[in-house]
């Protein structure tokens, strides 16, 4: 079994020679030069991420990471914790705005219980093959209290997401989406956010669930709080995870870790999951070669999250669901892209006048 260290050295940049090789054929298409956009840039990525000019994401599936979070004692959420499972019941009958999404782009959708409340070990619950067990504790400590877990929790839980995203990339999965669930999740997010990216407090978080005015300021105090009693360190990825986080944030750093290592793209949703991007991103920067970005979250911290990490969401459609909806949907802009790039005529192959020198 690797540890993390060993997982970080095995990842490799991404062939640039393959996206040269790519966009060399870009250039060959019968269109005028590079009219349609990013699609070119999705699809050349996909190549060097690939290894080849025949890239594909045929089989698609969606990891739902699902923890459960102490700090939500502090009332930082407009739900109870009691949705986390409920909610968790709802993606395994189907019912969920992720499978609805996933069923329209041809993705599998997978639940990992990472750290919830409730316990789902022993119950007969519909698609329980979904449904995965990595329950490091029945959620996180109240991190404005001191931290939200232990550094062994936090490698624990970042190994638990490598090992499900392998496992899938092995089984011939060829992107993996990342997924959430947790009430309260918003709020660690946030936090790592504030750390990692240097970003103030006032810009970083946001209304979450739909806290009111009130509800927000208590937010941002309690964060600031947490950051005071627990001084996570910028420099270790780890660190900020065990400090701040939340499991099913470690959950998605491993997922990510996955990607890179095994050379497979990996589509990010919005502000938690790009939470665990963040975290996987300080522990090796290369990771973020392997990353699609699906769209822009209305949490307003998340853009700063994608400008540090020098992400171009896919869409910005105002979405804040989680669930890993946003990135689901662009694996549909994925798709097209990969289309054009190997269904589209040559200006050679068409018998098309090529522009003039």
């Amino acid at each position: 079994m690797m540890n993390l260290a060993e997982i970080a050295k095995g990842i490799q940049p991404v062939d640039q020679e393959w996206i040269a090789k790519a966009r060399e054929r870009t250039a060959q298409l019968v269109m005028p030069t590079r009219a349609l956009g990013r699609l070119h840039e999705i699809s050349e990525q996909l190549c060097g991420i690939q290894t080849t000019l025949q890239p594909s994401i045929n089989r698609k599936a969606v990891l739902v990471m699902a923890g459960d979070h102490g700090i939500v004692n502090e009332g930082v959420s407009a739900y109870p914790q009691e949705v986390t499972g409920a909610m968790i019941q709802t993606f395994l009958a189907g019912g969920a705005g992720i499978n609805a999404i996933c069923r329209h782009v041809s993705a599998e959708v997978y639940v990992v219980d990472m750290g919830i409340i409730a316990d789902f070990a022993n119950l007969d619950v519909p698609a329980g093959d979904r449904l995965i067990i990595h329950k490091i504790a029945p959620g996180t400590a109240n991190f404005a209290q001191g931290p939200a877990m232990s550094m062994r929790e936090a490698e624990q839980a970042v190994m638990s997401g490598f090992q499900e995203a392998s496992k899938l990339f092995q089984d011939g999965v060829e992107i993996i989406g990342t997924g959430d669930m947790g009430i309260g999740n918003t709020t660690p997010s946030a936090a790592i956010g504030a750390v990692l990216c240097g970003t103030d407090l006032a810009e970083m978080v946001g209304r979450g669930t739909g806290v009111d005015n009130e509800g927000l300021s208590r937010k941002q105090e309690v964060i600031r709080r947490g950051i005071e009693v627990n001084n996570p360190k910028p420099e270790d990825g780890l660190d900020v995870l065990s400090k701040v986080g939340g499991f099913e944030i470690g959950g998605i750093a491993g997922c990510v870790l996955a990607g890179a290592y095994h050379r497979r793209p990996v589509m990010i949703d919005g502000f938690i999951s790009t939470a665990g991007a963040l975290i996987a991103h300080a522990i090796c920067p290369t990771v973020v070669a392997y990353l699609f970005s699906g769209h822009c979250s209305e949490e307003p911290g998340h853009r700063h999250m994608l400008k540090h990490l020098n992400l171009n969401p896919i869409l910005d459609l105002g979405m804040r669901l989680g669930e890993g909806t946003g990135g689901a949907m662009a694996m549909s802009i994925v798709d097209g892209a990969l289309r054009v790039f190997k269904e589209v005529m040559t200006f050679a192959e068409a018998g098309v006048a090529d522009k003039e020198p």
